[in-house]
């Protein structure tokens, strides 16, 4: 495994050189301690909006103006979002992994937690909330946090599950020879080997929070309507007005955050990332990132790293290491972790039980229609979720590979693949509905168009992981015996791309019921578009306030979801464990 990337010096940080009134080796220090200024203070100015009182009804303005402030409440909200979705990521991952009880379970309840639609979180998420801090801002603030947390929290999970499956045994058994603790063998060697893939789905968790914002900060529960000013709302909002102006000056805003984002994070990510590829031979054309050249010659940067980072994760390291130990001597876990382990089972027991009795109750009251209803929407969402996956597969898998194994088409196509994959389809929606009910499709066609836009970019990113993370001897092997075509696909791209493809095509399958819930229900200059589908049954008993309906419609997509699960992707997730695992 490499230990270093090889750095390039590039013109912009030349020209920043030649600026006379600082010196090179402090203009890293000053451009960030300046950056760190202003996003304490903006953090400061939201906190005081989130900690007052609450306001009952916020009037989501049009003005171009306003644009500059929602942006930044949308990013802040993201933000955290993106840390709660990371630090969920390594735990449940991390369990699910090392766990063979645990995982029986885990993973298909990850699988239909990503399917359940953002609308059928949203009433207990909002209302547990707004519970939790009442008379305050807070609370609808951190309801829509979690809210875009379940937007992006699950294809991380699946990619970081995915990546400690597949480690080298090799690398397995060094880790045990030396007597590596959990910590060690966690930041010295899982971390490392999943850092591609999960910097790729980190990007596209992010695209997921800029799609789930137009439901996350404007919606209506009963009589209740709850607004949040942002981009989504923006949005949202010019959406219902059919101000076309207005969606594209929120559009280009949203696409400039993106821009932003990605020369100022996600490159110097995949640059630093690049440096865990697991190969012997160093690639002739790593990724480069201007940001991160700023960041290594930076003097404070490395004096922090020195006085602080250095010595606490020795600290830790060695805390860890003697914790290893005393748990390595005694051959029997103590009784008081044995009786809380039953007694938290129990209560989980007791927990779902009580759940399913209330569930039954609920759901007797449903009327014949209701059900019919929600079981047609089911089969008429399901195939087009289906053709949606296969259509966006037919090109992502080729555009994919392609992009990972050129680095300098990959500068070019991954922003532009980021901002494509983070523009709401939602926002889009008027348009496609437009074109297509003038040439006879009607949102039954257009629902499968905003599928496709919603859940192709699940398997480009990891597509694009895959092909990064396949190791450069490899490459030159095949360039060696002279593979070509359809032998190079055979041998090396798919076995390479295999388990980062099973990730992708999960999290996108998941996706894809998720959208359905706007694709096939939409708002539009005060008129109801509609289509036959589970998606369109969720969105209707949302709006009316039908609980039972809601909570019905859910538990059958979660069954369909279960009994895919069950009968495709753990049998693909065992196979990438065992046939395609990179090992010697």
């Amino acid at each position: 495994m490499k230990k270093s990337i090889t750095l390039r010096g590039f013109s912009a940080y030349r020209l920043l050189s030649q600026l006379p009134s600082i010196e090179v080796s402090h203009l890293p220090d000053v451009i960030m301690f300046a950056g760190a200024i202003a996003l304490f203070y903006g953090v400061l100015m939201v906190g005081r909006s989130w900690f007052g009182p609450y306001t009952p009804i916020v009037e989501i303005s049009r003005n171009i103006r306003a644009l500059p402030a929602y942006a930044g409440y949308s990013l802040l909200r993201i933000t955290i979002a993106y840390i709660l979705s990371l630090l969920f990521t390594f735990v449940y991952g991390y369990v699910a992994a090392y766990n063979p009880r645990a995982e029986r379970f885990m993973i298909p309840v990850l699988d239909v937690l990503q399917s359940i639609p953002v609308l059928s979180f949203l009433p207990a998420v909002m209302l547990a909330m707004v519970g939790l801090f009442p008379g305050r801002q807070l609370g609808v603030e951190l309801g829509a946090i979690l809210l875009i947390f379940t937007g992006q929290v699950w294809n991380m999970t699946f990619s970081f599950y995915a990546s400690l499956k597949s480690i080298p045994t090799e690398m397995r058994e060094a880790a045990a020879i030396y007597r590596f603790s959990w910590w060690q063998r966690f930041v010295q060697m899982e971390l490392p080997f999943s850092a591609i893939g999960l910097v790729w789905n980190s990007m596209m968790s992010v695209a997921g929070g800029w799609f789930a914002l137009m439901v996350c900060e404007m919606f209506v529960l009963g009589t209740r309507d709850f607004r949040l000013p942002g981009l989504g709302s923006y949005l949202q909002t010019a959406a219902s007005a059919g101000d076309t102006v207005s969606i594209a000056w929120g559009v280009a805003t949203m696409i400039l955050v993106i821009v932003l984002l990605d020369q100022f994070v996600w490159r110097p990510m995949i640059a630093w990332a690049e440096k865990f590829k697991f190969e012997q031979v160093e690639s002739s054309n790593a990724p480069q990132s201007w940001v991160f050249n700023i960041i290594q010659h930076s003097s404070g940067l490395a004096r922090l790293r020195e006085k602080t980072v250095r010595p606490l994760s020795e600290r830790l390291l060695m805390f860890f290491a003697r914790r290893h130990d005393e748990e390595t001597h005694s051959h029997s876990p103590s009784p008081w972790r044995v009786w809380l382990t039953r007694a938290i089972g129990v209560a989980i027991l007791i927990a779902i039980g009580y759940g399913v009795f209330r569930v039954v109750i609920l759901l007797s009251g449903l009327q014949k229609s209701e059900v019919h209803q929600a079981a047609i929407g089911l089969g008429a969402t399901f195939l087009r979720v289906n053709l949606a996956l296969w259509l966006g597969a037919l090109w992502t898998i080729p555009a994919g590979v392609a992009i990972g194994f050129n680095p300098r088409l990959a500068r070019i196509a991954q922003p532009l693949a980021q901002i494509a994959a983070s523009v709401p389809a939602t926002a889009l929606l008027p348009v496609i509905l437009l074109v297509l009910i003038r040439i006879g499709g009607g949102l039954g066609l257009a629902s499968i168009v905003v599928l496709l836009l919603g859940t192709q970019w699940y398997v480009l990113f990891n597509v694009i992981a895959g092909a990064l993370a396949i190791p450069t001897d490899l490459k030159e092997c095949c360039e060696v015996f002279k593979l070509r075509g359809f032998e190079r696909w055979k041998k090396l791209i798919l076995p390479g791309i295999f388990p980062y493809l099973v990730t992708g095509l999960v999290t996108a399958s998941g996706g894809a019921w998720n959208v359905s819930i706007v694709a096939e229900y939409f708002h539009f200059k005060g008129q109801i578009y509609t289509t036959t589908g589970l998606g369109a049954v969720i969105s209707q008993a949302s709006d009316s306030g039908n609980y039972n309906l809601l909570l019905l419609a859910t538990i059958m997509m979660a069954a369909t979801v279960v009994t895919i699960n069950r009968l495709v992707w753990r049998r693909l997730y065992a196979l990438a464990e065992t046939r395609f695992r990179l090992e010697a």
